[in-house]
């Protein structure tokens, strides 16, 4: 086959005057050959007039083409490779003895002329907001660990929003799209997803979704319209799909060493600022240029934000706990045995009675422990002075020393059950009264044996800093709205003589 170059020196030759059999014995090529090259500029592309299936292949076309059909209805990772079919056609119900090659691009020539190919789209400003979950790693104090991050990317602009997540639940992903919106100071006509079970609790045909009930809410507060992908289809939000790939290769490589996630989201929108400042190709304007547009199309904020939360139902059993997410969390005794309602956000569990919020913890994504609060068993502590050295809640609470001292002074006065009861009415008072006022009471009582002058002194200290602070004042109506009347405090002296009198004068009657 003649090269480029020998095609230039052949055309050369001719030109300066060289006969066709000059030509051929000069570059060793037959006359047809020098005549072909003179008639085409350069040499014409190799084209295979039929594909190259090997006739060792063709009886077997027909097994493989209906390992591809079955396919097409089995999970997407338990599709068969090439190399697996081929080892399935090697076994002796088939008994091939071609080679693997053979396979492998008759395999390769189907599956090319089934991919899709797609049309290019372009988005209105402020119409579209993308939503997806990326994953990386950090490095934290304790150690390195996975960490899911929500992902919202304007369609228009590209303009980005990340931040990092315990969890990719619904709260989760509710305080997500709360924190976004407020970033962009704006919301979207539409807001995408995929189709994960913490938005859409139910797939229909086509694009009919049944919505999670608080998503449902979320979209419902910001008049933002839900969409979702199809099944399987993640490119139909492509510009969520390249954001995940910015936060994995530039904003989370090198893996970033943080104290805590709120010093990661620092980060990752440091990461998002610095984007407004980039250009797309093939755009000649700013990201954060043509956020502005999207700014100007899109809806505004509503007055107040959407509360990011999830509601479950719950009954507080006999250890005064309500269980919520495989955790128990503990309430006041008032509330034992009664049916509440936990109100959970990524980062606290609310339990409300009626209409009253009468617990609050820090909320825990462990499994199966307990989150109790020491001050809800003050109550129960009064019947059951032995728990404070038996359950843990009270044997790890750490209180200031003047607590420790208090008690063993009235352990070695009163003796151990005494003492004990006397003490657990001192921790009472921190169910009404701060740590610090009731350690101060008991610093400056230091000689007392009994609970009851520590009681009195703390609530001396409490109506001090009420009087400090203008309670007192503030609570006090304004001047002249009532009579200026001093009613004296009532003596029930004079009653007493009158009961103990054996005789009663005509004029003492009522």
């Amino acid at each position: 086959m003649l090269t480029v170059n020998e095609f230039a020196r052949i055309g050369k030759a001719h030109r300066d005057g060289m006969g066709i059999r000059a030509m051929s014995r000069q570059f060793g090529h037959s006359p047809k050959t020098i005549r072909k090259a003179l008639a085409d500029p350069e040499p014409a592309p190799y084209r295979l007039k039929q594909p190259r299936w090997a006739p060792m292949l063709g009886p077997f076309h027909v097994v493989i083409e209906q390992i591809l059909r079955d396919d097409e209805q089995a999970p997407p990772k338990q599709r068969h490779t090439a190399m697996q079919i081929y080892r399935r056609l090697c076994e002796p119900e088939h008994g091939y003895t071609g080679s693997y090659d053979q396979v492998r691009r008759y395999v390769g020539g189907r599956r090319e002329a089934a991919r899709q190919t797609f049309i290019p789209l372009a988005h209105d400003p402020g119409r579209r907001l993308e939503a997806d979950f990326g994953h990386i790693y950090v490095d934290y104090p304790e150690g390195r660990r996975q960490v899911p991050v929500l992902l919202t990317t304007w369609s228009y602009s590209k303009a980005k929003f990340a931040m990092a997540m315990p969890t990719e639940r619904t709260e989760a992903i509710l305080a997500g799209v709360v924190e976004a919106m407020t970033f962009f100071q704006a919301v979207p006509h539409e807001l995408w997803w995929d189709n994960p079970k913490t938005v859409a609790a139910q797939i229909f045909k086509g694009r009919a979704r049944e919505l999670h009930p608080r998503y449902a809410a979320l979209v419902s507060h910001y008049a933002v319209e839900a969409k979702f992908c199809m099944p399987a289809s993640g490119w139909e939000k492509p510009a969520v799909e390249h954001s995940v790939f910015d936060l994995q290769r530039r904003w989370a490589t090198p893996v970033p060493k943080v104290q805590d996630d709120d010093q990661l989201n620092a980060h990752l929108r440091r990461c998002c600022e610095q984007e407004l400042a980039r250009t797309c190709a093939g755009q000649r304007e700013t990201i954060g240029q043509r956020l502005a547009h999207d700014h100007a199309a899109a809806g505004a904020l509503p007055a107040r934000p959407f509360e990011p939360c999830v509601f479950a139902p719950a009954k507080v059993d006999k250890y005064q706990t309500a269980r919520f997410d495989g955790n128990r969390y503990s309430v006041p005794r008032h509330a034992a045995f009664k049916a509440v309602t936990v109100k959970a956000t990524i980062d606290r569990v609310r339990i409300v009675l009626v209409d009253r919020v009468i617990a609050e913890h820090v909320r825990s994504y462990g499994h199966g422990e307990l989150i109790l609060d020491p001050l809800h068993y003050l109550v129960t502590l009064g019947r059951r002075a032995a728990a404070l050295d038996h359950a843990p809640v009270y044997r790890d609470w750490r209180l200031p020393a003047a607590f420790d001292r208090l008690r063993a002074r009235f352990e070695q006065k009163l003796g151990l059950p005494s003492g004990s009861r006397q003490f657990v009415r001192v921790l009472q008072l921190l169910s009404e009264h701060p740590v610090e006022r009731v350690a101060r009471a008991i610093e400056q009582l230091d000689a007392v044996s009994d609970a009851d002058g520590i009681i009195r002194r703390t609530e001396q200290l409490a109506r001090r800093a009420a009087h400090e602070a203008g309670d007192a004042d503030a609570a006090a109506p304004p001047a002249g709205a009532y009579p200026d009347v001093q009613v004296p405090m009532p003596n029930l002296d004079h009653f007493n003589q009158l009961l103990c009198s054996s005789t009663l004068n005509p004029g003492d009657r009522p």
